[in-house]
């Protein structure tokens, strides 16, 4: 079985946002490029859709090493 990376929720929203704005406002413009950009936000949806079913949750939840430039910080 492959290894699927967890995605944020802004990935889904962005492409969501992103398709919408393609078919809306581009087609107005230019019937290729909003087909082009529709295109690629489907295939950002469908790889957060697969990401949201097959990704381990557990890796969005482990806690972040601190790193040693920022210390003192957040």
């Amino acid at each position: 079985m492959e290894q699927v990376a967890p995605l944020k929720a802004s990935f889904m929203v962005t492409s969501m946002v992103g398709f919408l704005i393609s078919v809306v406002y581009i087609s107005k413009f230019s019937v290729t490029w909003a087909f082009t950009f529709a295109l690629v936000f489907i295939l950002m949806f469908a790889a957060s859709m697969i990401s949201m079913v097959r990704a381990s949750p557990d890796e969005q939840l482990y806690a972040r090493p601190k790193s040693k430039n920022h210390e003192g910080s957040f």
